[in-house]
């Protein structure tokens, strides 16, 4: 159906069971197999009002009737706010119920607003929302800002690239749900008289003795990437941790690499290669001399456990997770509940955003979503990769792989061969088929000039797309049939054509120059990076000979595999080109950096010709780089965004004990303009019998003085009602409360807890550990409940 080849874009509908529907084909030819489908974005031209007219007859972006009405009512108050400004000179000040009213009472006095057809709209003003907004009004609050100003540079992007639907035509966003709900209607408006301090604008909202309390506490930053540096920014700007025994410690292990420079703002080119953490809180006190930041360079995983101890989070009174990988997440929420301490938690990918608070005994814990968590994992089959691509990703694994292959575990083999002859029976087929490609190409021993290096690039060059293809057609030709009369190349196989080398190409002649340069690098010589002589030089150069290039082994089961065949013989002639390779100083094994050129030139030109060889589309370079060097798409204005968007959740954290109906979990998709929050989930209540609990709850149990013994600790799960239940450490049984015989009850009732911990663990409890983790469970004849965890204080 070559018809559809350059044709212009149609639309498609996908059917129930997998099919495109694509419209008539009736005068097409017949289809065979194959092809790949582009989307294509089709662009839209957008108009919008005039501001004089858009003030009146305002086009609200909003997602229910709901937020429809209350964007209109605080479109009223902020033309009474302006009303006010002109007849007074000021705003009105905060928390002054005089002026609040005299707001109220502008807003009510406006021209009514007119519907998109130009109709007035009848709708109530809600008064009390007016009012509030009057109040708080003369204040400034940096999430605020932060929040808005991601949303205004979005829209700037937005024009200037003409890329992504803009704004139709106001946006109205408002957190009055950090309010407090159980304040006075007026509380004292001294408490929210300016200080002449950076924190003005914060005190008008919140009052001074919310700002102490925010200035006295100490939080845990988890991740100084994109989203942590924002965090930080923005902790610094509110004044978290900036007084008295307050203050920020930031926990990073990366450091500082030059891709980070565009989107992670505290950094700057000449702290590339410092720890992230350092350069972060150096940044942040500089942000704000009273801001009290200590860096540790240490992950948060099982391995620093004593770091992050009980010690270590007795001292924390929140945590803020800007972590990119949900096995992370997963770990630091698991400690967060394990410490009962509320998690504020942040997450973007491209224009999309979310930002989630988690508070102990109110809302419900962390939970990673399952299809995301499993997408971290994902891999794809050997077999597929090196011989069946069928997808941008497949090339750019098969590209990666070849660099591990080639320029790392090469040089490490040989390496390890110099040190000992060692025998080949330790590697691997991939690792013996490698050191093949190295020490049995073009070169048959080790290259000293430039000239010898771009003579391996150019075998290399043959044998991948030229030679390798070829080999595999032979194996099995385009026409090849099974055995059900299906063609061997359908479905996902593609059938693959090889390439034939062309210097003039640019890919071609960037693959050879990057492998070349990164092949000399790996043997102390001098590299180049003149186009034009390379060139020349290749022009000069002959063809490699098939026979001089090692044969291509495969693994899956569908080819018949010459690695099996790999024999004495085949040992022999490799153990004598290695021999021959270990004279000379050692090789330099080539570790993948995304920030390196030749690195990302090598991977973008093989996943390239790749895709060229399979007709799949290729991947540009940055793409490449992105997905290679597992970098998490992040734009500036999508971090700005979750950042302020949790620093406003912060506030709520911070002051006085809130409900449930007082936080927000959100989500925004700026490209899209799709903004929704909502009230978290309450925490699941789990029972059995007459018992109740949920996810933050525990038993606690006091060691005792004297140390107690087992039947002292029974006495403290006697609210089980005698329910024959278990302890387990570590998920060894440890103690039973019923169930033993009389004779074994006798022989450890009266044993100290700590002695049957040590004997069942082999491990003593480490100094610093103050709580001893005991899981109950419940062995019954129909049911198995896990119950809280017992938390036994030493």
């Amino acid at each position: 159906m070559v018809e559809l080849n350059g044709c212009a874009p149609r639309p498609l509908h996908v059917q129930r069971d997998g099919t495109l529907e694509i419209g008539d084909t009736t005068t097409f030819s017949h289809y065979l197999r194959g092809g790949a489908v582009t989307e294509v974005k089709r662009p839209k031209t957008v108009s919008h009002e005039p501001l004089d007219t858009a003030l009146f007859q305002p086009c609200i972006v909003a997602q229910s009737p709901q937020e429809v009405h209350r964007a209109h009512c605080l479109h009223q108050a902020f033309h009474a706010l302006h009303k006010f400004q002109q007849l007074h000179g000021r705003p009105p000040k905060p928390w002054d119920p005089v002026d609040a009213e005299m707001v109220v009472d502008l807003a009510q006095a406006l021209e009514s607003l007119k519907g998109t057809e130009g109709e007035p709209l009848e709708e109530q003003l809600d008064k009390a929302l007016v009012r509030t907004v009057a109040l708080s009004s003369a204040g400034g609050l940096s999430p605020m800002a932060a929040v808005l100003g991601a949303v205004a540079a979005q829209e700037v992007l937005k024009a200037v690239s003409k890329k992504f639907m803009p704004l139709d035509q106001w946006l109205y966003f408002d957190a009055l749900d950090c309010l407090p709900e159980d304040e006075e209607p007026f509380p004292n408006p001294e408490d929210y008289a300016p200080r002449d301090c950076r924190y003005d604008g914060q005190i008008a909202v919140f009052g001074a003795g919310f700002q102490e309390k925010l200035s006295h506490q100490h939080y845990l930053l988890v991740g100084a990437g994109a989203i942590g540096c924002e965090l930080l920014k923005g902790f610094a700007l509110v004044g978290l941790g900036a007084g008295g025994s307050g203050g920020v410690t930031v926990a990073d292990m990366d450091h500082v690499e030059r891709s980070n420079l565009s989107r992670q703002f505290l950094f700057r080119p000449q702290d590339v290669g410092r720890p992230k953490a350092e350069v972060a809180a150096e940044a942040a006190h500089r942000l704000n001399s009273d801001l009290k930041v200590t860096p540790l360079t240490y992950q948060l995983d099982l391995t620093t456990e004593h770091i992050y101890g009980d010690n270590f989070f007795s001292s924390v009174d929140g945590v803020a997770a800007a972590l990119d990988s949900f096995q992370a997440r997963r770990y630091v929420a698991a400690r967060c509940t394990h410490y009962l301490k509320p998690l504020l938690e942040a997450g973007t990918k491209g224009t999309l955003g979310s930002a989630c608070v988690f508070i102990p005994h109110v809302t419900e814990d962390y939970r990673a979503p399952a299809s995301a968590a499993a997408s971290e994992d994902a891999s794809y089959p050997v077999c597929t990769v090196r011989h069946f691509p069928s997808t941008t990703e497949h090339t750019l694994q098969w590209a990666r792989d070849e660099f591990e292959g080639l320029f790392h575990l090469s040089a490490e083999t040989v390496n390890c061969h110099q040190q000992a002859l060692t025998s080949l029976a330790h590697l691997d087929e991939s690792q013996v088929l490698t050191v093949q490609q190295v020490v049995l190409g073009v070169l048959r021993e080790r290259p000293q000039t430039w000239q010898d290096c771009v003579l391996w690039a150019l075998g290399q060059w043959q044998l991948c797309f030229h030679y390798g293809i070829t080999q595999l057609l032979s194996r099995f030709p385009p026409d090849k049939v099974l055995e059900n009369g299906t063609l061997f190349w359908s479905g996902p196989k593609q059938c693959p054509r090889p390439l034939e080398f062309d210097a003039s190409q640019d890919t071609h002649l960037l693959y050879v120059l990057a492998a070349a340069n990164l092949y000399a690098q790996m043997h102390g010589l001098p590299g180049s990076r003149d186009q034009t002589a390379l060139r020349q030089l290749l022009k000069l150069l002959p063809l490699p000979d098939p026979q001089d290039l090692a044969p291509i082994f495969a693994s899956d089961l569908e080819l018949a595999s010459a690695y099996a065949e790999f024999g004495p013989e085949q040992s022999k002639q490799l153990h004598e080109a290695l021999e021959i390779w270990t004279v000379g100083p050692p090789l330099e094994p080539l570790t993948f950096e995304k920030d390196n050129d030749f690195h990302v030139d090598f991977v973008a030109a093989a996943a390239s010709l790749r895709a060229q060889n399979y007709g799949i589309p290729p991947a540009d370079r940055s793409k490449t780089k992105r997905i290679v060097g597992r970098i998490t798409p992040a734009i500036a204005t999508t971090t700005a965004a979750v950042a302020g968007l949790v620093g406003l959740e912060l506030y709520k954290v911070v002051g006085s004990p809130r409900p449930r109906s007082a936080f927000r979990h959100s989500y925004l998709n700026l490209a899209e303009n799709y903004f929704s929050r909502w009230v978290p989930h309450a925490p699941a209540i789990q029972k059995f019998h007459h018992w109740k609990w949920t996810c933050w709850d525990r038993l606690e149990v006091p060691a005792g003085q004297p140390e107690r013994t087992l039947e002292s600790l029974l006495a403290h799960v006697q609210k089980l009602n005698g329910l024959r239940v278990r302890m387990l450490l570590h998920g060894k049984a440890l103690l039973y409360s019923a169930g033993w015989s009389p004779e074994k009850q006798d022989q450890h009732l009266s044993r100290r807890v700590m002695d049957l911990v040590l004997e069942v663990t082999r491990q003593v409890p480490k100094p610093e550990q103050r709580v001893l983790v005991l899981e109950l469970s419940y062995e019954g004849e129909k049911e198995d409940v896990t119950f809280p965890p017992l938390h036994y204080k030493l």
